[in-house]
């Protein structure tokens, strides 16, 4: 597999405090020791590259958490470590997630010079009773500083929106849309929010817009950004032809990738077999076990052919290109009818789901819908 691509992702799981609706692994402390966590992320890094050093590196992303408040010297750290590890891909892509905080936002010229290239901002909405509601320390008037700091500092950037909030019409939708894509440079994320059990929201009985109001805001959102040529490429994210999120696509794609940190997960392919890893989910038992071991893994899992087969499907269909169907035999060595069931591919096929063209099996609009119950149809 030693022509194989591969993604590493680095997760920091510090934020300056839990947004209701996140169930991400995400802890709030009073203080980090940012040396300690430099050292253990290359501990941990350096544990991966044992095996995977012989790849081509072609995307990075630092996730969490909040990736931003990591010093910028860290992060600058484990970018100069790369070429020591792994061939670099020559369009490298190196994201990072930040929080349009001011504190955050000035040091987004720092994160350049460290070699990130690319940030993705959680800005979640522009309207100040809903960053209230939502959670979020910043105003609108922040995130309009901060996504002007981006343009100015990096070729590409992008931010989150969160819509389907309660009580959002249509009309408030558009409105906050058409705002967001005057400051939006090639790329956007837009989430209709989910409440997750675990969460504060899930916590409080909040109940999300009816399905046919989600339905109305989804199709909206189509159009609008269609019509602003940043079609969708996937369920929730929309660029420009040529400006996708290339580490995103790794994921979609079933491609391999190392992760590194508290909770991270990676897929690694050796031998023609993948396997699935974990690593430790709390950060202060992560971090005693990478200073004992040199990582932190919790479990590492070889993934069956069947179970593989189904992670490319889920992944897949996200993608309005769809999916590949000479991907399946070809990283699993399952025949693809083995895998998709053939009677519930013609009923969703019939129900108009679903479309199968050269090869490439995709969801419609409808289907992306009702991604969940379509897959479930579609799967032995």
């Amino acid at each position: 597999m030693t022509d194989t691509p591969i993604a590493l992702y680095v997760h920091w799981p510090f934020c300056r405090s839990k947004c209701p609706y996140c169930d991400f692994n995400s802890h709030v402390r009073e203080a980090v020791d940012q040396a300690e966590w430099q050292a253990a992320l290359l501990s941990e890094l350096d544990h991966f590259a044992k095996e995977t050093s012989a790849r081509t590196l072609t995307s990075v992303f630092f996730g969490g958490g909040t990736p931003s408040l990591m010093a910028a010297s860290t992060v600058g750290a484990i970018i100069d470590k790369l070429c020591d590890i792994w061939r670099l891909d020559d369009n490298l892509e190196i994201t990072l997630e930040a929080n349009p905080t001011s504190i955050e936002a000035k040091k987004f010229r720092d994160f350049k010079a460290a070699g990130v290239n690319r940030v993705s901002i959680g800005v979640q909405s522009l309207n100040n009773q809903a960053l209230a509601f939502l959670g979020r320390e910043h105003s609108a008037k922040d995130a309009v500083k901060a996504l002007a700091i981006a343009a100015g500092t990096f070729d590409r950037f992008s931010f989150d929106l969160i819509y389907a909030r309660p009580g959002q019409s249509c009309d408030a939708w558009q409105t906050e849309l058409q705002d967001a894509l005057e400051l939006a440079g090639d790329h956007l994320s837009l989430y209709q929010l989910t409440i997750e059990p675990g969460t504060a929201f899930h916590r409080d009985n909040l109940t999300v817009p009816e399905d046919d109001l989600a339905a109305d805001l989804y199709a909206l959102t189509q159009s609008i950004m269609g019509t602003a040529n940043r079609p969708a490429y996937e369920i929730s994210n929309h660029a420009k032809p040529g400006h996708e999120c290339r580490h995103n696509l790794t994921y979609w794609h079933g491609g391999d990738y190392v992760g590194i940190g508290p909770g991270a997960h990676g897929r690694l392919t050796n031998g023609g077999a993948t396997e699935a890893t974990h690593q430790i989910h709390n950060p202060e038992n992560w971090l005693n076990a990478v200073k004992a071991k040199a990582h932190g893994t919790a479990k590492r899992r070889p993934l069956s052919p069947a179970i593989r087969a189904q992670e490319l499907v889920m992944m897949g269909l996200r993608l309005t290109d769809g999916l590949d169907m000479a991907t399946l035999p070809r990283q699993t060595g399952l025949a693809v009818t083995d895998v998709i069931d053939e009677v519930g591919q013609k009923r969703m096929i019939d129900g108009g789901f679903v479309e199968l063209n050269n090869g490439q099996l995709k969801a419609t609009p409808d289907g992306l819908l009702r991604l969940n119950g379509v897959i479930k149809h579609l799967l032995m």
